[in-house]
C-alpha cells in the first residue's frame, strides 16, 4: 500500500511526459481545444472531470502543465500501484496517487498548500451511458461494483471544504502571533518559512468543475480495434467495446472539447456560525490527518455537530460542483437531433416526417444560438456546417443518420424517418455506447434545461413556421457566417496580410424592408474584393423607393485576403442564390442586381430561371479585362498549387498588390486563387447567358480603365432574353454604380421599377 513518502513527483519525468503527449495528440485524430473564460487554469487548486473515455484522464494535466507550467496531482485507481513495477513507479513520478491510499484527502490538501493543482474525476468511475440523473432529476450514477445507481462521490467537497478551515485555522493562529504554531506547519508542509505558509493559506480555495466533451461518437471497427483482437483471438465485450469507442475517438477525427466553468468556493458554502464552531477545533489540531478526522468524529456534542454540519456543507458543495461540470457540455448537433428523435419515441410517433424533422432541428439551432447559457460546438455556430439541415444535406446529421441506421435504431422509408423499437429498450452499460449511441447523446444534453427547452419550443413551433420567419432565420445565418470567417481568418499565421488592410466599412450583409413594401425585392451583389458595404448607398434609395434590400456578402468577401484564396467561383454563386431564396420568402418577385464581378455573378444565377427571378441587371460587368496580364493567371495559380504541395516552400506568389478606387471597402491584395476563379467564372458565365429568358439590363462605363467597354455588347448581344437593355455611361471609372456616374443609379432603379409593373 502505497502512503506519502512513496510519491515524490519526478519533475523531468513530468516534462518529458507532456511532451510526449503533445507529440502524440498532435499526430493523431482528436482534436482537444481548451475553452476557458479568465485565468481559471491560473487561479483553480482543485480541477473536477467528467469521465467518459479511459485515455481522458492523462489530458488534464498535460493542458495544464501547458497553460501554467503547472504540475499536477491526479487520483488513479488503486490496481494501477499494486507491486513496484515500472509502469506504477512510472505512474508515482507523472504525480499519479492511488485512491485507495490511507490519508489521501489529508496528502493532497498539503500538496495543493506546496502549489500543487489536483486533478479529481468525481464520478469515480467511467459513465458509459452518460447517465447521470436518476429518475427524479437527482444527481446519480451506474456502479459497476454494486450494480445499481449511486451518489457521486464527495471527496472533492470534503478535500476543498477542510483545506478552506485549514486556511482560517492558519489565519486565526497568525492573528494571534503564534509563532510556535505557524513554524510547526511550516516544518509539516516543508515550506521555506511562515511568509511561504502565510502566502499559500492567502490564496482563496478554487474549484474548477471542467467537462470533456467528444463529439463525435463513432461506432464502427477501427484498425486498433481489429488489430488486437486479431492478435488476441477474441475479446471480452468490455473491452472490445472500449477499443471500439476509444479508438474511433483516437483515430478518426473527433473533437475534444474541455470547457473549464466558473471558480466554486468552498468558502461560502460555510454558515458564520459553523466558522465560529470550527474555529477553535481547527487551531488545536497539529496534523492535516487530524483536521480531517473532524468530518468523522461522533463523541461529544461539539464533535456530532461539527460531523454534522460539514456533512451537510459537503452536500451543498458537491452537488453545486456536479452541476457547474454538467452544465459546462459542449452541445453539438447530435445532442439536439437525438432528443427530438426521442421526443417523438416518448409520444409514440414512429414514424416522422423528415422535412418537418429537418425544420424542427435547424428551428432548435436557431433557438439554441440565442441562448447565452449554452455552449455551442463549432458545428453549430458555422452555418457552413450546420444550415444544410432544412434540407437534409448536413454532413453531421449524416453522420448521426448513418450511424443510427448500422445500429438498426432508425430506417429511411419513402419522405419518413422510421424510429425503430430498439429505441426503447434498455442495453447494457458496457454495451449502450455501440447499441444505441442516440441515448448517450440525450443522456449527456439531459442536465442542461436550457438545451431542453429550446428542442420542445422547436418541437411546438415548427410545424407553424411560416417561410417569412424561416427567411429571417436564414438572413441571421449569413450574419453568423461572416463573423465566422472573419475569426477563422484572424490568426497569427493571417497577420502579415490582415495588418495591411485598409478597407475601414463593416463587411456585415444586410436586410432591408421598407414600411410599406412594393412587393419587388432586390438582391444587390457587390464586386471582387469588396463587400456589401460597397452597393449600401444604393441600397438605401431602392429602400426609399419601397423595395425590400438584401445585400448579399460573396464568400471569402469582407474578411480576410486569406479568406478569398480559400475559395471558389461557386460558393459566391452559392452566396448569392442564398440571398435570393431568402428575398424570395419575403417578396412576390425578386431583381438582382450586380456590380462588376457581382453582375457576372448576377446573370449566371438569371440563367437558371428561378420562380420569382423578374429581371437581372448587370453594372461594369467583366467578360474582357483591359489588364492582359490576367492572361498568365491560370500558369501561376498553376505554380502556386505545385509549390504549395511542397512542405518546405513558399508559394511563388500567392497575393498580388491592388491600387483599388475605394480602398476603404477594397482589400488590398489580391490572391491569385481569386483571380483565377474569377477568370473560371466569367467564362462559365458567358456560355450561360443565352439561357437567360427573363428581362435584363446591362450598363457599362464607355471608357472603364478594368472592363473592355465592348464586354457589356458582348454580354447583352448573347442575351437570351428579348426584353435586354444596354446602357453605354461616359466614363473612365470602374465604380459606375456606387459613384452614380452619368446617372447610373437613376437607369437601375428605373428598370427595377419597371418590373414592379410587369
Amino acid at each position: 500500500m502505497d502512503t506519502a513518502n512513496d510519491l515524490n513527483l519526478n519533475q523531468k519525468t513530468y516534462d518529458w511526459t507532456v511532451r510526449s503527449v503533445s507529440a502524440l495528440t498532435s499526430s493523431l485524430s482528436v482534436n482537444i481545444k481548451l475553452h476557458h473564460d479568465g485565468d481559471q487554469v491560473e487561479q483553480g487548486q482543485i480541477f473536477l472531470f467528467n469521465h467518459f473515455a479511459r485515455f481522458e484522464t492523462f489530458i488534464p494535466q498535460f493542458l495544464m502543465h501547458q497553460k501554467s507550467r503547472a504540475y499536477c496531482r491526479s487520483i488513479a485507481a488503486g490496481e494501477f500501484f499494486r507491486g513496484n513495477d515500472t509502469f506504477a513507479n512510472y505512474l508515482r513520478s507523472v504525480g499519479a496517487v492511488p485512491h485507495d491510499m490511507p490519508e489521501l484527502l489529508p496528502f493532497l490538501a498539503e500538496e495543493i498548500l506546496r502549489g500543487r493543482k489536483v486533478i479529481i474525476f468525481p464520478e469515480g468511475g467511467m459513465v458509459k451511458d452518460r447517465r447521470v440523473l436518476d429518475d427524479k432529476g437527482k444527481y446519480s450514477i451506474f456502479s459497476r461494483t454494486a450494480r445499481e445507481r449511486r451518489k457521486h462521490h464527495t471527496g472533492a467537497a470534503v478535500l476543498a471544504l477542510t483545506l478552506n478551515a485549514f486556511k482560517m485555522g492558519i489565519r486565526a493562529l497568525h492573528a494571534d502571533k503564534d509563532t510556535m504554531r505557524l513554524t510547526q506547519w511550516v516544518d509539516r508542509l516543508n515550506l521555506e518559512n511562515v511568509e511561504a505558509l502565510m502566502a499559500a493559506v492567502e490564496k482563496p480555495t478554487f474549484i474548477i468543475p471542467a467537462n470533456i466533451t467528444f463529439y463525435p461518437i463513432r461506432v464502427r471497427d477501427n484498425i486498433l480495434s481489429q488489430g488486437v483482437e486479431l492478435f488476441t483471438k477474441g475479446l471480452s465485450p468490455r473491452v472490445a467495446e472500449e477499443l471500439l469507442i476509444e479508438g474511433n475517438i483516437l483515430l478518426r477525427d473527433t473533437d475534444m472539447d474541455v470547457r473549464l466553468g466558473d471558480p466554486v468556493m468552498p468558502g461560502k458554502f460555510w454558515h458564520l456560525w459553523e466558522k465560529k464552531l470550527l474555529a477553535p477545533r481547527v487551531r488545536k489540531v497539529s496534523s492535516m490527518e487530524e483536521l480531517f478526522e473532524l468530518n468523522f468524529r461522533r463523541g461529544s456534542w461539539f464533535e456530532k455537530l461539527s460531523a454534522r454540519a460539514i456533512g451537510r456543507t459537503t452536500l451543498m458543495l458537491r452537488d453545486t460542483y456536479m452541476y457547474e461540470m454538467y452544465k459546462g457540455v459542449t452541445l453539438n448537433l447530435s445532442h439536439l437531433a437525438s432528443r427530438l428523435i426521442l421526443m417523438h419515441v416518448d409520444r409514440d410517433q414512429m414514424t416522422v416526417n423528415r422535412e418537418l424533422f429537418h425544420r424542427t432541428l435547424y428551428l432548435a439551432i436557431k433557438k439554441a444560438q440565442a441562448e447565452p447559457s449554452l455552449h455551442l460546438h463549432r458545428s453549430l455556430l458555422d452555418p457552413e456546417t450546420y444550415a444544410g439541415v432544412i434540407k437534409g444535406s448536413s454532413k453531421p446529421l449524416d453522420q448521426l443518420i448513418t450511424s443510427a441506421e448500422n445500429t438498426e435504431l432508425i430506417k429511411q422509408d419513402d419522405g419518413h424517418y422510421l424510429l425503430m423499437s430498439k429505441l426503447k429498450e434498455e442495453h447494457g452499460f458496457d454495451q449502450v455506447r455501440i447499441e444505441n449511441p442516440i441515448a448517450v447523446y440525450d443522456n449527456e444534453m439531459a442536465p442542461i434545461q436550457a438545451a431542453r427547452d429550446v428542442i420542445e419550443e422547436a418541437f411546438e413551433e415548427a410545424h407553424d413556421l411560416s417561410d417569412h420567419a424561416l427567411a429571417l432565420h436564414r438572413f441571421d445565418d449569413e450574419v453568423q457566417s461572416y463573423q465566422w470567417d472573419k475569426k477563422a481568418y484572424d490568426k497569427p499565421q493571417h497577420a502579415e496580410i490582415n495588418n495591411q488592410r485598409t478597407a475601414t466599412e463593416s463587411g456585415d450583409p444586410y436586410l432591408l424592408t421598407p414600411e410599406k413594401s412594393n412587393g419587388l425585392g432586390v438582391v444587390l451583389v457587390h464586386g471582387f474584393l469588396a463587400s456589401p458595404a460597397e452597393l449600401r448607398g444604393f441600397a438605401d434609395r431602392l429602400l426609399t423607393a419601397g423595395h425590400p434590400v438584401i445585400g448579399v456578402r460573396l464568400k471569402g468577401h469582407g474578411t480576410s485576403p486569406w479568406d478569398l484564396r480559400d475559395r471558389t467561383w461557386k460558393e459566391w454563386l452559392s452566396s448569392v442564390r442564398r440571398g435570393f431564396q431568402i428575398m424570395s420568402a419575403l417578396t412576390d418577385k425578386v431583381c438582382v442586381v450586380g456590380f462588376s464581378s457581382g453582375g457576372a455573378l448576377a446573370l449566371h444565377m438569371a440563367a437558371e430561371n428561378l420562380d420569382k427571378l423578374a429581371g437581372v441587371c448587370a453594372i461594369s460587368a467583366p467578360l474582357k479585362f483591359r489588364n492582359k496580364n490576367l492572361v498568365f493567371v491560370p500558369l501561376l495559380h498553376g505554380v502556386n498549387k505545385l509549390t504549395g504541395w511542397l512542405p518546405t516552400m513558399e508559394s511563388v506568389m500567392p497575393f498580388i498588390d491592388n491600387d483599388s478606387e475605394h480602398p476603404e471597402i477594397n482589400y488590398r491584395h489580391i490572391p491569385v486563387r481569386g483571380l483565377y476563379e474569377l477568370r473560371r467564372m466569367v467564362d462559365e458565365m458567358e456560355e450561360a447567358l443565352p439561357n437567360i429568358q427573363c428581362p435584363a439590363a446591362v450598363l457599362q462605363g464607355d471608357e472603364d480603365h478594368v472592363i473592355e467597354a465592348e464586354s457589356a455588347k458582348i454580354i447583352a448581344s448573347k442575351i437570351g432574353s428579348e426584353n435586354t437593355e444596354l446602357h453605354m455611361i461616359p466614363s473612365k471609372r470602374h465604380g459606375i454604380l456606387n459613384e452614380d456616374i452619368g446617372g447610373t443609379q437613376d437607369k437601375v432603379l428605373a428598370f427595377v421599377n419597371s418590373l414592379g409593373k410587369k
